[in-house]
C-alpha cells in the first residue's frame, strides 16, 4: 500500500471519529444535549402528558388540545376579578405575547378558574384590554371541574384535589408546554426574573 492510500485512509478513519463524536455531542437523548445545550427536561413521570380538553375562548370558539397539537405553548390560571396576582402575571404574559405573537407555533392559553363569572364577553373585554389577538392568545372557559383537573393533573399548576363547586385554584405558575404536549417546565408568573427565564427556554423550544 502506497504511503498516499494510508494517507487517505487514516484521514477518512479520523474524519469518521470525529463525526461521530460530534454527533453524540449534539444530540444526546430526551433530556441530554441539543446542538451544545442542555435540552429542557419532561416534567412529570414518565410519559407524562397534558392530555386531552375542549373549552371556549373569548370569541365563544371551541378549542381543544387537537388546536395545540405541535404548536409550544404556555398556559396560566387567572380570574378578571383577581386584583392580587393576576394582574401582574398577565402584564409580565403581555411581555411574552409581544415577542412570539407572529410565532405560527406559538400560543398562550390562560384560563379562568371562576367560570361562574367570566362568560364570554367578560373575557373578550379583558383580552382586549391586555391588546391579546384570539388567533394566538386564547382566554378560556368551561366546566370548574375540567378546569381544575387539567390544571392539576395535566399542567401540574396545583396538587390539590375537586373538592365541588367551592373548591378554588389560585395559582401563581406558568407552564411551558412542547408540541407533544409535554410539560417543560414551570415559572413563577409574578416574578420578572422567571418569565425571563421562560422566554430564554421558549426560544430553545422553538429551535429544538
Amino acid at each position: 500500500m502506497s504511503k498516499k492510500t494510508i494517507f487517505y485512509v487514516l484521514f477518512f478513519v479520523l474524519l469518521s471519529i470525529a463525526f461521530l463524536g460530534y454527533s453524540s455531542w449534539v444530540i444526546k437523548g430526551e433530556t441530554g444535549t441539543f446542538f451544545g445545550k442542555e435540552k429542557l427536561p419532561v416534567l412529570g413521570s414518565p410519559g407524562h402528558i397534558v392530555g386531552g380538553f375542549s373549552f371556549v375562548n373569548q370569541e365563544g370558539k371551541t378549542i381543544t388540545s387537537n388546536d395545540v397539537k405541535g404548536k409550544i405553548y404556555v398556559a396560566e390560571y387567572f380570574f378578571t376579578t383577581c386584583t392580587g396576582i393576576c394582574p401582574k402575571m398577565n402584564k409580565n404574559m403581555e411581555k411574552v405575547y409581544a415577542k412570539y405573537k407572529d410565532k405560527p407555533d406559538f400560543r398562550i392559553l390562560s384560563h379562568t378558574v371562576d367560570p361562574e363569572h367570566d362568560s364570554v364577553p367578560v373575557l373578550k373585554a379583558y383580552a382586549e384590554k391586555h391588546g391579546a389577538d384570539a388567533r394566538n392568545w386564547w382566554f378560556m372557559t368551561g366546566t370548574k371541574k375540567e378546569l381544575y383537573k387539567l390544571a392539576r393533573q395535566g399542567y401540574m399548576l396545583d396538587d390539590g384535589t375537586y373538592t365541588g363547586e367551592e373548591d378554588f385554584v389560585h395559582t401563581q405558575w406558568f407552564a411551558l408546554v412542547d408540541g407533544e404536549g409535554r410539560v417543560r417546565g414551570l415559572y413563577e408568573g409574578t416574578k420578572v426574573s422567571d418569565v425571563d427565564k421562560m422566554i430564554n427556554d421558549i426560544d430553545r423550544l422553538l429551535n429544538e
